[in-house]
């Protein structure tokens, strides 16, 4: 989850880099509001896009994924499903998974508490028409506000401030009328729900103001047409800079942005030629996806990726290929490459484990973990292959978590402790090529000698004949000083 919102704040950060620097001062009002809005939402979906031309990785469905293994005392509760953490030897869900719980309920409090903000500036907008007097002026609903020069809109609504004069009112109406007419609020209102739901997230905070601007914008533009740019200007500068303080609502006066409206409405309109600028979001977007392609950390435990446009045909051809012109080049190959090369048409042929060099190579085939007909089986393990699975891991990871040193560690080592294991179960029910890796030697060592010693299981079987099965498994316990 830490790494999809890194993530997403990054590709937030590089749009909003982009705006700034290509488009925020040109006259394209329209389309940068279609950018900026596109583009908060694209950050969300960029994470999960995987692209098969680009991504080179090794299938998860030849390996099974066991649980991962939490070192503490007894089990007190059954073992989960792949993906899930698996209670062992005495530490609680508590322990366990105490800082993803703070940080959860941080989230959620910080959700709940902009949630209530947001609840009270709407009950605010709702008491200022609700005691305010309010009138339909060519069809839309404008309420005045009792003892203020305040003015701004929200959905069909306008207040006006009974201190505006009449004058004023005139190019405030026209103003917001043209808030109203481009649904600017339901703009506004999306980034209020994005700032609740990502309150921790800075960024979303500039969105909102930045397209605050724009929509100044867009409505000076509109009403400058439609009459003397010069009283305009006049009407802008010489009113009492006063508003209500409410984010989602679009605000007629507001001081700090004034003068970045009087200054956009005195530019020259963009050339057309201009809009190439939007012509950047194309290298920007390729180069996260090429970025959430290759990278290494999935964006989130139990969701897949898309994968468009995958040439995995064509890779494993120019690959095969180039087997050729080695065995061509070299005009002989070892026993052992021998071997190799067999083992490859064991799992290529049709015929599977009953191809005629099945036996021969059979050690060295590692049967696809979705495809098996019968997983390996764990000493006093029986039933269906389900019942296997589920057998199979609670034994391993009970067996794990008793011989487990967590001794081993170095001092000065810290918190919760991630080990990776990878591991065999030949056609002799032996574990075989274990390798680990871990944050310190030491640990490495005792994954590994720990997985090792786990007692000789029932082999797996395809179409009647034992097979090689590859396991990977997480091992986590945390350290206290």
């Amino acid at each position: 989850m830490a790494h999809y919102i890194i993530q997403v704040i990054a590709f937030q950060l590089l749009f909003l880099v982009t705006y700034d620097l290509f488009l925020k001062k040109e006259t394209f009002f329209q389309w940068n509001r279609v950018y900026l809005i596109a583009t908060s939402i694209l950050s969300f979906g960029l994470p999960f896009i995987k692209i098969g031309l680009i991504q080179r990785s090794i299938p998860q469905e030849y390996m099974v994924q066991l649980p991962a293994v939490l070192i503490g005392g007894l089990v007190n509760e059954p073992l989960r499903v792949q993906g899930e953490d698996v209670l062992i030897n005495g530490i609680s869900t508590a322990q366990s998974i105490s800082v993803l719980q703070i940080i959860t309920a941080l989230w959620i409090v910080g959700m709940v508490v902009f949630a209530g903000i947001f609840a009270f500036k709407i009950a605010h907008i709702r008491n200022l028409k609700r005691r305010n007097p309010s009138v339909f002026v060519k069809g839309v609903n404008v309420v005045t506000l009792q003892n203020t020069d305040a003015a701004f809109s929200f959905f069909g609504t306008i207040y006006l401030g009974e201190n505006i004069s009449e004058a004023n009112k005139k190019d405030i109406l026209l103003h917001e009328e043209v808030h109203i007419n481009q649904h600017h609020s339901i703009d506004l209102l999306f980034f209020e729900i994005f700032k609740i739901v990502c309150w921790f997230n800075p960024l979303s905070y500039v969105f909102q103001k930045r397209l605050e601007l724009l929509h100044e914008y867009i409505a000076d533009s509109i009403v400058a047409t439609k009459k003397q740019d010069t009283t305009y200007y006049q009407t802008l500068l010489s009113h009492v800079f006063n508003t209500e303080n409410v984010s989602f609502v679009n605000t007629f006066f507001n001081k700090s942005l004034i003068k970045k409206r009087i200054i956009m409405l005195q530019k020259s309109k963009s050339k057309q030629l201009f809009q190439l600028k939007y012509l950047a979001l194309v290298p920007l977007v390729f180069g996260m996806l090429i970025y959430t392609s290759c990278s290494n950390n999935p964006v989130e435990e139990g969701y897949s990726t898309a994968n468009f446009g995958s040439d995995s045909d064509s890779e494993i051809i120019q690959n095969i290929e180039r087997l050729k012109e080695s065995i061509a080049k070299k005009g002989y190959i070892s026993e052992e490459e021998e071997l190799a090369l067999k083992a490859f048409t064991v799992l290529t042929s049709s015929e599977g484990v009953d191809n005629i060099h099945f036996e021969e190579v059979q050690d060295l085939v590692d049967i696809p973990f979705g495809v098996i007909e019968k997983v390996p089986a764990y000493p006093g393990c029986s039933g269906t292959n389900e019942e296997m699975k589920d057998c199979m891991t609670k034994s391993m990871s009970a067996f794990i978590g008793k011989n487990f040193d967590i001794n081993v560690a170095p001092k000065g080592l810290t918190g919760v402790q991630k080990i990776y294991v990878q591991f065999k179960i030949d056609t002799q029910g032996k574990v075989v090529n274990v390798k680990a890796r871990a944050p310190h030697e030491a640990l490495k060592e005792e994954a590994i000698r720990v997985v090792s010693s786990l007692p000789t299981m029932k082999a797996g079987e395809q179409s009647g004949k034992k097979v090689s099965v590859l396991y990977s498994l997480p091992i986590k316990f945390e350290i206290n000083e």
